[in-house]
């Protein structure tokens, strides 16, 4: 008896289908791994202009790729910089007043035009692009500024060491302003010293002030002065917080990578703002209910007659004087009544040395 091939068809097809599940279980990851977007985000920010050199007043266009999505960027032109050695002395090498912001879109792409102003430093300069929120990424483009002056770059010493060599406190006091939400200010006093052998110009100090658990907020600040190999230096920086805060506080001195200080500041709550909101909520409803009691006396009708009642109100003297001349009027009409009377005359008028009027049966 012959054997039937119908039943063998189905076998066939089973690594046929097998392969057709692996392909549609892979597709997804085949898809986004050849996105655009993917590739740009492996790949490390980069920054391209439209000129590499431009004079002041004119304008450049600055492009960049594989930033974050929807990171919000901040674009400097930046003197005394390099991409190998990034920007010398941060912003205040840079025209901070002229930069530009600009934000990626879902690709981690932009396109941003920047006008060309002279930084304060000179040249050699670059377009200096970084983050402004989240985590720290960067990224430098050689520029020129045609006609800003040019000069060579700082010795890089790497063997200059800051450290810190006394107590970090902060001075100062609080004015009447700050109790009433003025921004508290203080400043961070500390001793430092360098256990290089080479001198350390103008350091940048990044001075970062911490509330709770939220992360510290870096702001920087340069110390003009130079430290030399084995020398000292008192440094002071300033340190403000913004307007209304008050609680515990962390402030924290960084340079470079290396944190060197940490000082806790505990701030007053402001209660010169808590009392006048007190006031407001007490003056501005006393004010609302007289205004509305006045608005209401005004419109209420008035009965039939009323204004009649009413006596126009005078001071006190013209009152007085008004019932003096009143009780003057009122005796010289009483005396002239007296005088006219008809039935009392001088004749008539009795008196105690007339006889009595006898009586009927009396002699």
């Amino acid at each position: 008896m012959t054997r039937q091939p119908g039943p063998e068809a189905p076998r066939t097809l089973r690594p046929v289908l097998l392969a057709l599940l692996v392909y549609l279980a892979l597709l997804p990851a085949l898809f986004v791994l050849s996105a655009p977007g993917a590739r740009a985000a492996d790949g490390d920010p980069a920054v391209s202009l439209s000129k590499k050199e431009a004079g002041k007043g004119g304008e450049i266009t600055v492009r960049g790729s594989g930033w974050r999505p929807d990171a919000l960027l901040m674009l400097l032109i930046c003197g005394r910089s390099t991409p190998e050695r990034g920007v010398i002395g941060g912003t205040n090498s840079c025209a901070n007043a002229d930069g530009r912001a600009a934000t990626t879109d879902k690709k981690g792409a932009f396109s941003k035009k920047l006008p060309v102003t002279e930084p304060p430093k000179p040249c050699p300069c670059v377009v200096h692009v970084a983050t402004v929120t989240g985590e720290e990424v960067l990224a430098d483009a050689v520029f020129t500024v045609a006609g800003h002056p040019t000069a060579e770059l700082p010795r890089q010493g790497g063997d200059g060491k800051l450290a810190v060599l006394a107590t970090t406190r902060l001075e100062g006091d609080s004015s009447l302003l700050t109790w009433f939400g003025a921004p508290p200010a203080r400043r961070l006093v500390l001793t430092v010293g360098n256990l290089g052998s080479d001198p350390v110009e103008d350091p940048v100090f990044e001075i970062g002030t911490a509330h709770g658990v939220y992360a510290p907020q870096w702001e920087e600040r340069q110390w003009r002065g130079t430290v030399a190999p084995g020398g000292r230096a008192r440094i002071e920086l300033p340190v403000e917080l913004s307007a209304g805060a008050h609680g515990d506080y962390q402030v924290s001195l960084r340079y470079g990578d290396k944190v060197l200080a940490e000082q806790p500041w505990g701030v007053g709550r402001p209660w010169g703002v808590t009392l006048f909101w007190v006031l407001l909520c007490l003056v501005v409803p006393a004010a609302v209910f007289r205004i509305g009691m006045a608005v209401v006396d005004k419109v209420r009708p008035r009965p039939v007659g009323a204004h009649r009642l009413r006596r126009p109100t005078a001071p006190t003297a013209v009152i007085a004087k008004t019932k003096a001349n009143a009780n003057t009027a009122m005796d010289t009409n009483a005396n002239a009544t007296t005088a006219v009377l008809p039935w009392f005359t001088p004749d008539s008028a009795p008196s105690e040395n007339r006889p009595r009027p006898t009586t009927k049966g009396q002699a």
